[in-house]
């Protein structure tokens, strides 16, 4: 999966080369117009060259700071080559030249020197004088993650739970996407990272909160009483990274939900991490499941759509089981395909299935 990129992206995401690239209205704040107004500028002369080449051409009154910083932070400008902290340090100054210039033109300030002919070897008053350089500094992983998630709503270049993978495993008894799987009332211990928090005050005057929680294969619901939840509050913030144990709940049919009963932070040191990655390589399992989730509550899940899911399956053979979690009203069903469906779960497969079943269906998108 790529980021957006003011090189190369339009509207929509598109797969290229098997590959997943975001498309600009993904960004936070870049609307329709902003796009257009980039499309254009690249069509007129071509790819941009850096943020001050980008300023200078797009028109400022469609495409304002707000939106060029969210370009930045998730990765658009990648293809300039320049770091993100280093043209977030210039955008002012190259915003103000940029527009200064398209000013410049719009009341016919080109310069009187463009009519003049240049002294024998000298310089062109024409010529654009060379752009300030851009700093080389970056962010470190984790401020880079917190950027790209601000401008556009998730990990794009990477996942925190990557770099702590096999020690994650090594800390819980399941996946989040494994719980639909497990019965009503069992005790387990998930891990991963806070994606929502509210806290709620209730008719009896009690708290609690509603949290999420998500892994590298899917995401869950958290439910916290006043006691836990006093206990636990400091660690239930936004992409803070924790081990949760509970007590399973099928009540809902629609959803799973862990009532939780302890939290912790998950911090392995380096040796931790290392060791388990050790421990991974030393024990080696099969290929991963590709694991789809449909919600067939609002109706049957029909012919047509198991014979195309079939299909899809069939043009993308490989390795990896096929196992379909369907949500009824009479409760979750769990289907695996057989051996004659096995996939590799390229990014063109998932898209695929992404198209057919929905963006909900991919739980394990983030881990491809």
């Amino acid at each position: 999966i790529l980021p957006p990129d003011v090189n190369l992206s339009d509207h929509e995401f598109v797969v290229v080369d098997g590959d997943i690239r975001f498309g600009l209205d993904a960004v936070k704040g870049v609307g329709y117009q902003a796009v257009e107004a980039i499309k254009q500028a690249r069509a007129d002369s071509g790819p941009f060259a850096s943020i001050w080449d980008f300023c200078a051409r797009v028109d400022s009154r469609l495409v304002n700071k707000r939106a060029i910083e969210a370009l930045v932070k998730c990765g658009a400008f990648g293809s300039t080559g320049a770091t993100r902290k280093g043209m977030l340090a210039v955008l002012e100054q190259a915003q103000a030249a940029g527009q200064q210039s398209q000013h410049d033109a719009q009341i016919g300030q080109a310069s009187i020197f463009d009519m003049l002919e240049p002294a024998a070897g000298g310089v062109q008053p024409s010529q654009r004088q060379p752009d300030p350089p851009i700093p080389l500094d970056e962010f470190d992983q984790r401020e880079l993650l917190a950027v790209e998630k601000e401008a556009i709503g998730l990990f794009i270049s990477t996942h925190p739970l990557k770099e702590v993978r096999e020690a994650l495993d090594d800390a819980v008894d399941c996946t989040l996407d494994q719980l639909a799987e497990r019965r009503d009332g069992d005790r387990v211990t998930v891990g991963g990272i806070i994606t929502s928090a509210k806290r709620i005050r209730t008719k009896s005057g009690s708290h609690m909160m509603f949290a999420g929680l998500g892994d590298l294969q899917g995401e869950i619901e958290l439910l916290l009483f006043e006691k836990v939840l006093n206990d636990n509050e400091q660690l239930l913030v936004v992409d803070e990274m924790v081990l949760v144990s509970g007590r399973v709940d099928h009540k809902d049919k629609q959803k799973t939900v862990l009532v939780v009963q302890r939290v912790e932070r998950f911090e392995p040191s380096a040796e931790q991490v290392e060791a388990a990655r050790e421990r991974a390589a030393a024990s080696p399992q099969g290929p991963q499941p590709l694991r789809l989730h449909v919600d067939a509550t609002a109706g049957g899940v029909s012919a047509r759509l198991i014979e195309d899911l079939k299909h899809v399956l069939a043009n993308h053979a490989g390795e990896s089981e096929v196992v379909l979690n369907i949500v009824t009203s009479a409760g979750a069903r769990t289907l695996r395909f057989g051996d004659g469906y096995r996939v590799a779960p390229t990014p063109s497969l998932r898209a695929e299935l992404e198209h057919i079943l929905g963006p909900a269906a991919l739980r394990a998108a983030a881990a491809a």
